[in-house]
């Protein structure tokens, strides 16, 4: 072997060995995909290219934040039905720079009023199934888009959905990791009615570069932007999903739909060191987050530094304590007196800090009381206007039921309720289950900085925590934020009444150093590994000082940060 060789190979372990490999990186750090995208009059960040392209298109022709983030929502409806559509359910967080506020949004919908728990008594289940007529709620995302049209929207609904019909007329296509999630989902739901004539064009499931036509979807799409919401919630759409489901076996009526309301929320907040972070209140688990907030601000996090085992390790068990409660009290606040403002107090962060030891804990309790696969998408428009939105079917794709001639599958969220007596999450006639999709917001002295959101079920919280942490404590940039490796902590006990016994599992991203694998492990916290379950970012940053906007949108997407 000669010297050149030699050195070459040497170069390369060396490389390999510190995580360095092909990141020769002249700014940033070395887990940074690309730079931030920068621009003065718009932004767009979405899972997927052809949405982003849509909503900067919405923008340029002078709509608002707003009617871009529809019209986003509707194209990644068609281009990842793996991930979202008109099935579903949204929350939004909306920054309307005229009155200088935050607004927040629960589009979720609820449980059947004609099927109550009994029911899964008679039929010997302890879960809700999670596919099938049973587990399908109220989708309510069609109701969040004009429910948020009709509060700050500037164009037509015509305008907004145009570019996602004519998408879905004339095809498009499809993109790499949502190729492959419809590989996945194509041979789940091949022979559920409906599915192939949707979504397998020719009987063949499919993939990436396939040019995709859903005429349906274009269809469905058209009725709303001519006649409104209620085309979907009273009229011949909500007709076709209550006899459908009817027809399958399942308990959503014309009736559930015809009721539907959306309801505009005020959001929640803590202040995380001069950084007030906001989540929607439960339903949603964004008060995870700020739980997990408020207990690592008891901590010198910058001194620990990323991905140190100290820091991970008190991130991790912070984690633990916050979800005991999530499992124990996030619910319906209509059918609940839910203690959300003591959870989220800084008197109650700090004791429960205190229980955080040198070594991992097996379980931690829930606070008592002294009396009881997703998209993300933010856009922001040249008058200041900022919207954070969260859409989501629930398992990926959803319940399996797709609707005759609408082009699109209705969601599974009904699966999250608990069937425990006495449970805050228990399932009841006509309530909102339990939701992991949230969207977030940073502000700082009142003005808007960052609009943010990071998919992937219970991830979610947990990557909002880091995401701010970061930001804050490890001064990394927008695109780093959400490039950096992540912490996933599984096993806690859930909103369905599962227990957490034996600690769960601490899941650690590539790019976390093997000694420090080890020190964990020396603490009692049980390792492992696993693919695609970190999540995907999207985040816009409003540099009021500089008047431009910072986009990012990472790598374990297909997404794109684009502005104008």
């Amino acid at each position: 072997m000669t010297k050149s060789i030699k050195l070459f190979v040497c170069a390369t372990l060396v490389c390999l060995s510190l995580n360095l490999f092909a990141q020769d990186r002249i700014t940033g750090s070395n887990f940074a995909t690309r730079s931030e995208v920068i621009a003065q009059n718009g932004m767009v960040c979405s899972s997927q290219p052809l949405a982003t392209q849509v909503g900067l298109d919405i923008l340029k022709a002078g709509g608002n934040a707003v009617d871009a983030a529809i019209a986003v929502n509707a194209m990644l409806g068609l281009v990842e039905p793996t991930g979202c559509g008109i099935g579903g359910d949204l929350f939004a967080i909306v920054w309307n720079a005229e009155e200088g506020k935050l607004y927040g949004l629960n589009a979720s919908g609820r449980s059947p009023k004609s099927l109550d728990i009994e029911y899964f008594r008679e039929q010997g289940m302890e879960k809700i199934p999670a596919f099938g007529p049973i587990p399908v709620s109220v989708p309510g995302a069609v109701d969040g888009w004009f429910e948020l049209h009709k509060q700050f929207g500037s164009q037509s609904m015509e305008t907004i959905l145009t570019p996602a019909i004519k998408y879905a007329e004339n095809g498009f296509p499809v993109t790499e990791l949502i190729g492959y999630y419809l590989q996945g989902t194509s041979r789940r739901f091949k022979d559920y009615p409906n599915f192939a004539s949707t979504y397998m064009p020719g009987g063949k499931a499919l993939e990436k570069g396939d040019v995709f036509k859903n005429p349906q979807l274009a269809n469905t799409y058209s009725i709303l932007a001519k006649e409104g919401r209620d085309a979907f919630y009273k009229g011949s759409i909500a007709k076709t999903i209550a006899d459908f489901i009817k027809e399958q076996g399942g308990f959503l009526a014309y009736e559930d739909l015809e009721s539907h309301m959306s309801e505009w929320v005020e959001p929640l907040s803590c202040n995380y060191r001069g950084y007030d972070v906001w989540e929607l209140p439960p339903n949603g688990q964004g008060t995870a987050a700020l739980q997990i907030l408020n207990i690592m601000e008891n901590f010198d996090v910058r001194s620990m530094g990323f991905g140190s085992s100290e820091y991970i390790h008190h991130f991790t068990e912070a984690k633990k304590i916050a979800f005991e409660d999530r499992a124990k009290f996030y619910s319906d606040p209509a059918f609940n007196e839910l203690p959300i403002e003591a959870l989220i107090s800084e008197t109650y962060a700090k004791e429960r800090a205190a229980e955080i030891g040198a070594r991992a804990k097996r379980s931690y309790d829930a606070y008592e009381l002294e009396q009881g696969n997703t998209i993300y998408l933010t856009v922001a428009d040249q008058w200041g206007n900022m919207v954070s939105l969260i859409q989501s079917n629930y398992r990926g794709m959803g319940s399996g039921m797709v609707p005759p001639g609408l082009g699109f599958m209705l969601q599974d969220r009904g699966e999250l309720f608990a069937l425990e007596d006495g449970h805050y999450n228990v399932y009841e006639p006509g309530k909102r289950p339990f939701h992991t999709i949230i969207p977030a917001f940073i502000t700082k002295d009142g003005k808007p900085l960052v609009s943010f959101g990071l998919m992937g079920g219970a991830m979610q919280p947990q990557g909002h925590a880091q995401i701010v942490i970061n930001l804050v404590d490890f001064d990394m940039n927008l695109q780093e934020a959400g490039d950096a490796p992540r912490i996933r902590h599984s096993g806690s006990s859930q909103p369905t009444g599962e227990q957490m016994t034996d600690g769960g599992n601490l899941h650690l991203e590539s790019g976390i150093d093997y000694e420090v694998i080890r020190a964990l492990m020396r603490k009692g916290h049980k390792v492992s590994f696993d693919l695609g379950s970190y999540g995907g970012y999207q985040a816009i940053m409003f540099d009021v000082e500089k008047g431009v906007y910072y986009g990012a949108s990472e790598s374990r997407k297909d997404g794109q940060a684009a502005g104008y």
